[in-house]
């Protein structure tokens, strides 16, 4: 799995940095995704960028699972009831 070079991921250091172990599988998640699929990594990227737009105050990696929510549900790799029942309880469901 290949991190992009994303100057938007949050870093310290050049590191990535999580504040929470979920952050860092739903970026590798997305990656694989992106990468299984061979879409090219702006196709995620516009998907971040509507999701922070819709709610700049939202915290960085919860727009980032919201964008990958999206794309995962657009291309019919899962259904609304599937991420629900494999998601923590405080999030809405879809």
């Amino acid at each position: 799995m290949t991190i992009p070079d994303d100057d938007s991921l949050p870093r310290d250091n050049g590191n990535l940095v999580f504040d929470a172990p979920w952050q860092a599988r739903a970026l590798g998640i997305a990656v694989a995704v992106v990468e299984k699929l061979g879409l090219p990594w702006d196709v995620f990227r516009r998907r971040l960028m509507e999701q922070i737009a819709a709610d700049p105050h939202r915290p960085y990696y919860e727009s980032w699972a919201r964008a990958l929510e999206s794309l995962v549900l657009d291309l019919d790799l899962a259904t609304p009831a599937a991420l629900d029942a494999a998601t923590p309880t405080e999030r809405a469901p879809l």
